[in-house]
């Protein structure tokens, strides 16, 4: 059976020399996204790495919890966008997402409070890939329609599909302009 480290560290048998402790992230990144997908704490995730690997018959050294605690706050994980060669269909929505503060607090504690705040994400996704393109956060104030969206694209888009939020007359002249296709059901209150 081969010895191989996914730590950083050779095994014994290997000679000092490597990558660096700032250029190996793998371990790192394998170790948070187990982590993270199963909910578990530190010691869990390192129990089910050893778990993993003496079921794969796989002699891999596993990153101590602690080490894995103090390496994150340094990990450069580079989200890379793949470069589309044709034009992309977009699927955009946005959702309101609420902002804690002062003001929650005294909501929990004294009841019912008339100031609530609140912003929203607008994202348009790749509908083949599920890549999130571009991202918007807005008032809660703002329309979904409002936001433009498709300026912070970089990829030609052939079309873009919404919901009747999107059902504007602002919507359907910006993606005539830019040369997409609109998939946009209309409105319950539309009119013709």
């Amino acid at each position: 059976m081969r010895t191989l480290s996914i730590t950083g560290t050779p095994p014994n048998n290997l000679p000092e020399e490597g990558p660096t402790k700032s250029t190996v992230t793998l371990p790192i990144t394998t170790f948070e996204t187990l982590k993270s997908v199963y909910g578990l704490a530190g010691r869990q995730t390192e129990g089910l790495l050893h778990s993993l690997f003496e079921l794969m018959q796989v002699s891999l050294s596993v990153p101590e919890h602690s080490t894995v605690s103090r390496r994150k706050a340094t990990l450069s994980v580079p989200l890379t966008v793949h470069p589309n060669s044709s034009s992309i269909h977009l699927v955009v929505d946005s959702t309101e997402v609420k902002v804690y503060e002062e003001g929650e607090w005294k909501t929990r504690q004294h009841g019912i409070s008339k100031r609530r705040t609140w912003r929203k994400l607008h994202v348009p996704v790749n509908e083949s890939t599920g890549e999130i393109r571009a991202a918007e956060v807005t008032l809660n104030k703002v329309h979904d329609s409002e936001g433009d969206l498709l300026d912070n694209t970089d990829a030609s888009v052939e079309q873009v599909s919404a919901d009747g939020a999107y059902d504007t007359r602002h919507c359907y002249e910006m993606l005539q302009q830019k040369g997409a296709k609109a998939v946009i059901p209309p409105r319950k209150n539309a009119k013709l």
